[in-house]
């Protein structure tokens, strides 16, 4: 059995036991990660997936995070007054070896879907930049206060925003951050 997965914007053909090296995923060494982004299932009875097979996943172990070849750009003018430049770059990649291909099932196996790039662990935070106002400075004090989510804001009674060290937090701020983890 053999399935076609989509992950970083690439599609691969992958069977159980095979290596692959896809684009840099939010998971550590021997985690077990799941794709569920399956666009066909082949062997005996093929299903393709309208873009995706229903159920369907692909469990994968975590072997190592590398970097790519180095890649060269070199460009170069013609002529008088011409100039040169060169720029090099190695992409950062996953190693992963396929487990497990799942036809069906897929939402109930409690493994971790597998994520693009960022830090593992970064998912249980929110997009504090949603709320108005909130740019990346302020962004990045308050997460250097503790305050990740939502939730976290929208708790905050008038005592609390005058202990925050750093940053004036309106009290807007904590009105739009309630309707937003309310979904």
């Amino acid at each position: 059995m053999f399935a076609v997965l989509k992950t970083g914007g690439k599609q691969y053909k992958v069977q159980a036991g095979d290596v692959l090296r896809v684009e840099k995923l939010a998971a550590d060494a021997g985690e077990t990660i799941q794709f569920n982004d399956v666009l066909m299932l082949g062997g005996d009875a093929p299903v393709v997936g309208a873009p995706f097979v229903e159920g369907a996943a692909v469990q994968a172990e975590v072997v190592d995070q590398i970097k790519g070849d180095k890649v060269i750009n070199f460009v170069k003018r013609r002529r008088k007054h011409s100039s040169k430049r060169t720029v090099g770059h190695r992409q950062k990649l996953t190693l992963v070896r396929v487990t497990e291909i799942l036809a069906s099932g897929a939402d109930a196996t409690g493994v971790k879907a597998a994520t693009g790039k960022g830090e593992a662990g970064s998912s249980s935070a929110d997009d504090l930049s949603q709320i108005t106002g909130v740019g990346p400075a302020a962004v990045k004090k308050l997460q250097a206060a503790g305050l990740t989510t939502f939730a976290q804001i929208a708790a905050l009674s008038d005592d609390d925003i005058a202990g925050i060290e750093g940053i004036k937090v309106k009290p807007e701020w904590v009105e739009q951050a309630k309707e937003l983890a309310q979904g």
